[in-house]
């Protein structure tokens, strides 16, 4: 081993020195002269967010959230009420007032599904409601045995939207023989437990209804841009719902998008046959909406996503990506628009209208999670199990 005089080694360390401030002036004048270059394939976005985000989150939760569940309770309570004048008196004329209250509280749903956050997220609020396609064989057993816990994680399958979809449509093929089922030998056990299930959907309701009075101030002064902050907690919740219930749930799986045939048994509303698309529709009015901060009630809009972006400047191909996520919602609904209200029909006769619906709304995935999330600095946080 070589070893150095202390002259040399004080010879080194001053030529160190001044290396590293010739390095240092040099990579400022790099920095300098790259600053105005941008990657055409990736998102542009304008460096420092100073954006105001609990206005974003005041507007979400006065405007948005707590209006969409207060009308999602509404059309609950007037489900509930419907449901036991059909009890009292089960005629077809009822039936049928308790069938137009289910389909407005099921769409009114449609705008609340996606803020599994809080309460919601504690109560497996969307697992509780609208879990598809529903096991029959385990809803007749209810029934007959009565001896079911509906606040069990065992019994999604058998409750909610789905479980009165059956019914009120699945139990015959006609109105009249559908009608005995609640008039004929069982019809307290039918009576109760349809009663059971919205009163199910109204007791949920109510909690997430006043558990949002309550979480409100908390959830908007927590502008933490962390995991367990608002802005990731609903984006990550909103893009999730996107992508999985509303793209696969709705579309991809009974389009048999990721198994080895169709699955026309899989689609929303099932027994009902010609509200599928409607429910589709809903969903995707609600998430294009929200991106767009759009107010409940009205279409006044505030702080939203869409404004976050155009604050960055983000861009994608020189186009403020905003623009593309709107333009893609705008193709979105018409590729749905192409589809048949019946969605077995739809799947039966030309099932590749229902594969470039989901390619429509794929395209939106990949701008939500590739794009907007690295712009807003939100990371990922559910579990990707299809590999988009």
């Amino acid at each position: 081993m070589i070893r150095l005089q202390p002259f040399q080694i004080a010879y080194i360390c001053i030529n160190k020195e001044i290396m590293r401030k010739i390095f240092f002036v040099l990579f400022l004048s790099l920095l300098t002269s790259c600053s105005d270059d941008k990657k055409i394939d990736e998102p542009q976005i304008t460096i420092g967010d100073n954006y105001d985000k609990k206005a974003m989150l005041t507007n979400w939760a006065e405007n948005i959230i707590i209006p969409a569940y207060k009308n999602y309770q509404i059309g609950v309570d007037k489900l509930y009420e419907e449901v036991t004048v059909f009890k009292q008196n089960p005629t077809i004329d009822n039936l049928n007032k308790l069938r137009a209250s289910w389909l407005n509280s099921y769409k009114a749903y449609q705008h609340i599904a996606f803020f599994k956050i809080g309460k919601a997220e504690d109560l497996y609020f969307i697992g509780h409601t609208n879990t598809y396609p529903v096991n029959v064989i385990e809803i007749n057993k209810n029934i007959n045995t009565q001896t079911y816990n509906l606040t069990s994680l065992s019994q999604f399958d058998k409750q909610g939207y789905p479980a009165l979809d059956y019914m009120l449509y699945g139990l015959a093929d006609t109105d009249n023989a559908l009608l005995m089922f609640y008039t004929g030998v069982d019809a307290q056990k039918y009576r109760t437990y349809l009663t059971d299930l919205v009163t199910d959907l109204k007791n949920n309701a109510e909690l997430l209804v006043n558990d949002w009075n309550s979480f409100k101030n908390t959830f908007i002064s927590n502008t933490n841009n962390t995991n367990s902050g608002a802005v990731n907690l609903i984006v990550n919740a909103y893009i999730e719902y996107f992508e999985k219930h509303i793209r696969l749930g709705k579309v991809g799986y009974p389009a048999g998008k990721f198994s080895s045939g169709v699955q026309p048994n899989k689609v929303e509303a099932y027994f009902n046959k010609e509200v599928s698309k409607i429910l589709l529709n809903e969903a995707i009015k609600a998430s294009a909406d929200f991106f767009n901060g759009k107010y409940f009630s009205s279409n006044q809009t505030g702080p939203s996503l869409k404004s976050y972006l155009d604050h960055l400047n983000v861009q994608r191909n020189n186009k403020l990506l905003s623009t593309i996520i709107n333009d893609q919602f705008s193709l979105i609904q018409i590729k749905n628009n192409l589809l048949d209200n019946n969605f077995v029909n739809q799947i039966n006769t030309d099932n590749n209208k229902m594969l470039e619906a989901y390619d429509a709304m794929q395209i939106n995935v990949s701008y939500f999670k590739v794009d907007m999330l690295t712009a807003l600095n939100i990371a990922v946080g559910y579990v990707d199990s299809d590999g988009d």
